[in-house]
């Protein structure tokens, strides 16, 4: 399951946060500021799809991630392999290093992620 645009926007802030009050999350936005009612009904939505949750501090709610970042980023890019290059990682990668305009330095520290990736695979075994 995903975020809306707007959920992802207030799921950063709260990611950069870590826990915030309703006018935390308000300060964080830039002018022109959404209205207090419309920041809850996107958390009541995240709520509901499991992303966010809160503790309750007297007459006010204090929110918290419920997915780490790191989490989402993943799932959110794994779906992007799977709809957008048939599952393929290799597609991606080919896709991905000819579309972008990586420098040869750029792809060399690719590739040296990918060996050491490969290297600490190999002694696993």
């Amino acid at each position: 399951m995903y975020l809306t645009n707007a959920e992802e926007q207030v799921m950063k802030l709260l990611w950069k946060l870590e826990k915030a009050f309703i006018r935390d999350l308000l300060n964080e936005f830039p002018d022109p500021k959404p209205a207090p009612t419309t920041i809850i009904t996107l958390l009541k939505r995240m709520i509901d799809k499991g992303f966010v949750n809160y503790r309750q501090c007297g007459n006010s709610r204090e929110y918290f991630p419920n997915v780490k970042k790191s989490e989402y980023f993943s799932d959110h890019f794994n779906g992007l392999i799977k709809d957008f290059f048939n599952n393929s990682t290799a597609q991606f990668a080919s896709f991905f290093t000819n579309e972008t305009n990586m420098s040869p330095k750029e792809l060399k520290e690719l590739r040296d992620i990918v060996d050491k990736k490969l290297l600490s695979k190999k002694t696993r075994k």
